[in-house]
């Protein structure tokens, strides 16, 4: 049977000539009995294996492992692979029975790890990318016939780059929008290759590999001379004012939100809470949300320590959630300052505008149009006792709210800058929701006027829909949601046709006040509706994503792709293979990454938000306004989830604010100095 080996190889080994790298490091990663994985991860000098007893090298091996995800340990564990020669100074002979007394050595040890598998590479000059294998030991076999695709890649580096086989956020097609061939159904049942899903994880944990290798083999703590330089100091310095300023900020917010907290439960100020909590229902919600989102920053900081998970993808995933939340309250709070400060600058002018708006809606649209419904609206000629009850009604209703917003003028100033501080303070989202309730509060008497009307229009369908049951002989089952055969009395369709008359000839004088009411209201919850998807749309678009993708695509990977550079077959001189039918094949390629687009990174974070609506509800609501059912008021958008109140002492917030920016200043020093102690020249290729 014959063999098939893919080798991967960082970028940094296929190029390089010294002489002191000889050991490789890595994963065998088996498909069956005749195929085989190798990932190097990195190389390193052979003097370190024999300067290390072997139990020392197991221990280290071990530890190291455990340092890896448990979903690569399941399938794959960290190993010494083989050997690497950049030049065979004897036959071919020679070379192999060199090779397999290190292998037995190794192999005694390293005997409770897997060492079923031993490779050995050369460095080449003149074959593609310098280096090829020259054998492989496979399950007891010397196996150098086989064919080998060597797949060079860049070292994955958390901010710079890593691999992945697909959509971060794809969700499964549960029905498809057409009916496609029986061969793509085929297609798409196929299982796909979780050796794959294992080797891209292998490389993406590669890096973290090295590092941790290099930790435990030497046994030194990560100490730098540089840390006692003039540069650290003033590094340090910088840190630690940095931390007292933002601690001191977070403090007095902490408190400012406390205090409002501990008033709220005061018995004397409860009936107050409660109160605003009913009319500013969209102004709590949101001021949850962001407070606790901002108050929570210390807690999320050491809690998301993106640097100490192995795999580069979940590290990259956890940066861009957390960043997200951060970008979101930044982006938040800049908009509610330029909103507030121009609102500050501009009171007067927004006061006189509100003045002129109220004073034009009310006179304008809603007195002329209960006046035009009293006459003869459209040429149609309409019952003139119900009419003239409806228009008087709302008349009145209109100026008893008119007259009480007249008192609360003087308050529209005090209003303005509330908002402004709102936006300053909090952020525009909250602000936004605080101008909506603010909307509810003010066209209540329009509200009250639609529901009022709603009610006598749904009354008078139904009482008419009921009486054509009656007509055709028909009863509704509200049990069974059908209409079943019923026998009515001559006196029970005498009494329906009386009734049916007059409710049909109203039913036009009616139905003009409630599509004028109707239009209304919608016209205002749409605004409504309007602010509230723009408060949706900033706590849900990731601003840090399209930030980094913006200058980094390749943080956003979405499958991979092989670039070939070199194909051969016969790669082997010996005369005793030209007996084989099959001559063995050489492939060189790269490992390249696709990148996710603007508009894939922004459509699952969109497509969460709408969750919530569907074109059944739309249809639905469509339905309940000819029905006579009222409009819901709010689209229903996804938010963010509160977090649990936070209650410590206010010394104690400080203390974890600051801790908590010192402890995430030292973790990033330390992480540069392990890669530049670590990954010297593969970070350079990668970041190339």
């Amino acid at each position: 049977m014959k063999r098939q080996c893919r080798i991967w190889l960082p970028k940094l080994l296929s190029s390089t000539d010294d002489s002191t790298y000889s050991l490789l490091f890595g994963w065998f990663v088996s498909h069956s009995s005749s195929c085989l994985d190798v990932v190097v991860a990195f190389t390193t000098d052979e003097t370190s294996l024999s300067s290390n007893g072997g139990s020392n090298l197991q221990d280290v091996l071990h530890e190291t492992n455990e340092k890896m995800p448990l979903s690569l340990r399941d399938k794959a564990a960290f190993t010494l692979l083989g050997r690497y020669d950049t030049c065979l100074n004897a036959n071919t002979k020679n070379a192999r029975d060199k090779d397999s007394y290190g292998f037995h050595k190794v192999d005694g040890l390293l005997e409770d790890s897997v060492s079923s598998y031993w490779i050995h590479m050369v460095h080449d000059s003149s074959s593609e990318r310098g280096i090829r294998m020259h054998h492989i030991h496979w399950n007891g076999d010397v196996v150098s016939q086989c064919d080998v695709h060597v797949i060079v890649y860049d070292t994955p580096v958390f901010g710079s780059h890593h691999f992945s086989l697909s959509f971060w956020n794809a969700s499964p097609q549960t029905k498809a929008p057409l009916k496609k061939p029986s061969w793509v159904d085929d297609l798409h049942k196929r299982q796909p290759l979780i050796e794959m899903k294992t080797v891209i994880l292998s490389i993406n944990c590669a890096a973290s590999a090295e590092i941790a290798y290099k930790k435990l083999s030497t046994q030194q703590l990560e100490t730098s001379s540089r840390k006692f330089s003039v540069s650290y100091l003033i590094s340090t310095l910088a840190w630690w004012l940095l931390a007292t300023l933002i601690s001191s900020l977070s403090s007095l917010y902490y408190s400012f939100i406390q205090l409002i907290y501990v008033l709220s439960s005061f018995p004397i100020f409860s009936w107050v809470g409660i109160a605003s909590r009913r009319l500013l229902k969209n102004t709590w919600i949101n001021f949850r949300i962001r407070s606790c989102q901002i108050l929570h920053w210390p807690i999320s900081l050491r809690e998301n320590d993106t640097r100490s998970i192995s795999c580069v993808e979940d590290a990259e995933k956890a940066a861009l959630r957390r960043h997200s939340t951060w970008s979101a309250i930044a982006v938040d709070l800049v908009l509610g300052n330029l909103i507030g400060l121009s609102l500050l600058f501009n009171t007067g002018s927004v006061c006189s505008w509100l003045f002129h708006f109220a004073k034009e809606f009310t006179n304008d649209i809603l007195r002329s149009g209960c006046v035009w419904l009293m006459g003869v609206p459209a040429g149609f000629k309409l019952n003139t006792e119900l009419a003239g009850v409806l228009g008087m009604v709302s008349l009145n209703v209109i100026q008893i709210w008119s007259t009480l917003w007249i008192f609360m003028a003087s308050f529209i100033f005090y209003l303005i800058r509330a908002v402004a501080v709102m936006g300053i303070t909090f952020g525009a989202t909250v602000s936004a929701a605080f101008v909506i309730d603010v909307i509810t509060f003010a066209t209540l008497h329009i509200t009250a006027l639609h529901w009022a009307i709603t009610l006598v229009y749904s009354h008078q369908i139904q009482a008419l829909a009921a009486l054509w049951r009656l007509f055709r002989g028909r009863k509704m089952n509200p049990l069974r949601q059908r209409l079943d055969s019923y026998g009515y009395t001559v006196k029970q369709h005498v009494v329906g046709s009386l009734l049916f008359t007059p409710l049909l000839l109203l039913l036009p004088t009616t139905s003009v006040f409630y599509i004028f009411f109707t239009i209304t209201s919608t016209t205002i919850n749409s605004i409504s509706m309007l602010i509230e998807f723009t408060i949706s749309v900033i706590h849900a678009t990731p601003y840090a994503e399209i930030v980094i993708w913006l200058f980094r695509r390749q943080r956003f990977p979405s499958g991979v792709w092989f670039e070939i550079e070199h194909y051969r077959k016969n790669i082997l001189n010996s005369s005793d293979d030209a007996s084989l039918a099959n001559n063995p094949v050489l492939m060189v390629s790269n490992l390249r990454s696709n990148f996710l687009s603007i508009g894939q990174i922004l459509l699952p974070h969109y497509t969460t938000m709408f969750s919530g609506i569907s074109a059944s509800s739309l249809t639905t609501s469509a339905r309940g306004v000819l029905s006579g059912k009222r409009m819901p008021s709010k689209l229903g958008l996804d938010l963010p989830p509160p977090r649990p109140w936070m209650h410590m002492p206010l010394r104690q917030y400080w203390i974890l604010c600051h801790g908590s920016i010192i402890s995430s200043a030292e973790k990033g020093s330390n992480h540069d100095l392990s890669l530049e102690k670590g990954l010297p020249k593969a970070s350079q290729s990668s970041s190339s």
